[in-house]
This record gives structure tokens, C-alpha cells and sequence, in this order.
């Protein structure tokens, strides 16, 4: 069964949306489940994340870590973003079902995709970040525990 805070991110979204010249977007999906996460950032000057927001097909738990994640790296700076991970995602969410934390791994992987795109765009390296993936199961399955 699903967490009450589960339940209030998926009845309740935070952050649904797009951002328009996003200064980074990154999509990847489950092609098993078939979820897709697409999460737009506006990050500023001082490399800190003005805002996000996402849009995501899938369920519940996916819609859930899409508004958990965003909430978590609004404000943060880029390396801070880059360090919030699908088991802080789920530990946010006050845990997901064992078959459900391929959502978190894919908030976690969006966010990281979104980061990739903006280092593209401005020619930086962001200290940690590898290329992303475009489907979450092309991860080794230790990088999922």
C-alpha cells in the first residue's frame, strides 16, 4: 500500500508543468511499465535551481517521485541536485512498494538527464554526472539498491 504523503503527491502535484527556455530538460521512461518522466529546470546565474517542474505518464507512485523530486531540488544548487537520490526520493514519500521503486529511480534519473542537458547547453562539466539513460532498466541493477 502507499504511503499518506504518496497519496497527497499524487492526488495533490506539485510543480506540474513545463517551463518555457527551460535552462535544462530531461525525459526517460520505463519502457517495461511504460512510465515517462520529463523534468524541466530554470536553474540561474549562480548555478541554483530557480524552479522545476515535470510531466509525467505513468502512475501513481510515478507521478508522486516527479512532484517529491522537484520539491526536493528547487533552491538546491546544481551539486546539490545532483546528490538527491531515488532512496531519498522514497524516504521522502515515507517509503514505496518494492515493485514501485523503479519510480524513484526514474525521478532520480529525469533530474539527472535535466542536469545533463544544461551542462550541454553551456559547456560545463557538473563534477559526478554521468550521460543519462533513456530507459531506467539500461541501469546496472546495483545502481537501483
Amino acid at each position: 500500500m502507499y504511503t499518506e504523503k504518496v497519496m497527497d503527491h499524487f492526488m495533490h502535484p506539485r510543480n506540474v508543468g513545463e517551463i518555457e527556455n527551460a535552462s535544462g530538460v530531461g525525459t526517460v521512461g520505463n519502457a517495461k511499465c511504460g512510465d515517462i518522466m520529463r523534468i524541466y529546470l530554470d536553474i540561474d546565474d549562480n548555478q541554483v535551481v530557480r524552479d522545476a517542474k515535470f510531466k509525467t505518464f505513468g502512475c501513481g507512485a510515478a507521478i508522486a517521485t516527479s512532484s517529491m523530486a522537484t520539491e526536493m531540488i528547487i533552491g538546491k544548487t546544481i551539486q546539490e541536485a545532483l546528490e538527491v537520490t531515488n532512496k531519498a526520493v522514497m524516504e521522502a514519500l515515507g517509503g514505496l512498494p518494492p515493485v514501485k521503486v523503479h519510480c524513484s529511480l526514474l525521478a532520480e534519473q529525469a533530474v539527472h538527464a535535466a542536469l545533463w542537458d544544461y551542462a550541454q547547453k553551456h559547456g560545463i562539466v557538473i563534477e559526478g554526472l554521468k550521460p543519462p539513460v533513456n530507459d531506467v532498466d539500461e541501469l546496472d541493477e546495483e545502481e537501483e539498491e
